[in-house]
């Protein structure tokens, strides 16, 4: 039986393919020339001009006016991502602190606002109303700089999905509406964001996409991300991808039992990792006041505070244990609080999983344990969303 022929691809939607190849390559590059370019995707010079000069006259590529001779031939004009124009807002919201971004076409961060507040206090729509009042303090902030938000990023806690947190323990929410209540409060404040697109996940996810996009993994594409904050926020990275499970909700490494006996958790549960390993757990443990505090305490040999972190590294490789002989990922990444308290935590988790990860792959000396890079976080990850759907479809994006 013969098949009906395929359909041709259209021209125009060629040419948004090949304006998005382009772009995304000079934005891998940081800065590159018009023929390195065209070696790397495999059009014509021509192809790549014609592209090139499309997207400088959208003003999402500019010319640095430095000159390139790494290749044979004339000297090309460097090519760079446009510090102005299309930006990505990224808003992450947790237990004790909101913290945004926006972060330009370069992935450099251009405005930065965090509020240290206790959300457990507040309804859900009080704390999204107040996310939104720091969004649109930013946002003014950007506009100074000549950006405009291509779309929001919310980086959430507990199990999100359709734009609702589902649950969230440590705030005590359910059900909640979150990308339509945020994105109402922001049009209230600044009525030009009325149809900005808003996107949301766990917050744990998006701390694992900054480091994915703008980490220190190098070639390393499959591992799990760990995020210490008043609780515990996982989230697993396969061969580039996010791990999401049937409902969206893999990665809730936090509510993983590791003694069945052990203290009440908010979500129901015994004994839940971030009950050992949370920082919460942690503080009271060692009588610290912060994790600055902690980590003052730790470095000084107070025995209480070793004990407290050696505690909770044991109990944190008791999890990934679990976790490591279950997904196989290349490395564990710790972030959140954990960096800063690696010296003390590192050799109990590391213990644990050269102890109990039946490959014999983990042991201690083996690196794969390693902390989060400094400028990674869930806002960032939330940020760098936005961009990479500019990236993916220029046109969209590009200033009117």
């Amino acid at each position: 039986m013969n098949q009906p022929p395929e359909p041709k691809a259209d021209k125009s939607g060629v040419r948004r393919h090949n304006l998005s190849l382009v772009l995304r390559t000079v934005h891998e590059a940081g800065e590159t020339t018009r023929a390195a370019v065209a070696a790397r995707v495999g059009l014509t010079r021509p192809a790549v001009s014609s592209l090139v000069e499309q997207l400088l006259d959208l003003g999402l590529l500019v010319e640095s006016g430095k000159t390139f001779s790494g290749q044979a031939g004339r000297p090309g004009t460097v090519l760079k991502p446009a510090d102005t124009g299309p930006a990505g807002l990224g808003v992450e919201i947790n237990v004790d602190y909101v913290t945004v971004r926006v972060v330009d076409l370069t992935g450099t961060d251009r405005v930065r606002r965090t509020e240290h507040l206790d959300n457990r206090d507040a309804t859900a729509a009080d704390v999204l109303a107040r996310a939104a009042r720091i969004a649109a303090d930013a946002l003014d902030a950007a506009a100074e700089r000549h950006l405009a938000p291509a779309g929001a990023g919310l980086a959430l806690p507990g199990l999100v999905s359709g734009g609702t947190v589902r649950q969230a323990p440590n705030l005590g929410w359910n059900e909640v509406p979150a990308e339509a209540l945020f994105a109402e409060a922001l049009a209230d404040l600044r009525p030009g964001t009325a149809d900005l697109p808003v996107a949301s996940d766990n917050e744990a996810n998006m701390a694992a996409l900054a480091e994915l996009w703008s980490g220190e993994l190098g070639d390393l594409r499959t591992f799990l991300h760990l995020t210490g904050e008043i609780g515990v926020g996982g989230a697993v990275v396969v061969h580039g991808e996010l791990l999401r499970g049937a409902h969206g909700f893999a990665g809730e490494i936090g509510h993983l039992v590791v003694d069945a006996e052990g203290p009440r958790c908010r979500c129901g549960s015994r004994g839940c990792l971030e009950q050992y390993a949370g920082q919460a757990a942690l503080l009271a443990a060692a009588g610290a006041t912060d994790v600055p505090d902690l980590a003052r305490r730790a470095g000084t040999g107070e025995p209480s505070a070793l004990a407290a972190l050696a505690d909770a590294g044991r109990m944190l490789g008791r999890a990934l244990s679990g976790a490591v002989n279950l997904l196989d990922p290349e490395a564990v990444v710790l972030g959140g609080i954990y960096p800063r308290l690696m010296p003390w935590l590192a050799p109990a988790v590391a213990g644990e999983l050269a102890t109990r990860v039946v490959s014999g792959l983990w042991t201690p000396d083996t690196e794969r344990l390693r902390p989060a890079s400094a400028t990674t976080d869930a806002s960032r990850g939330a940020a760098a969303l936005v961009l990479h759907d500019v990236l993916s479809d220029p046109l969209a994006y590009a200033p009117r």
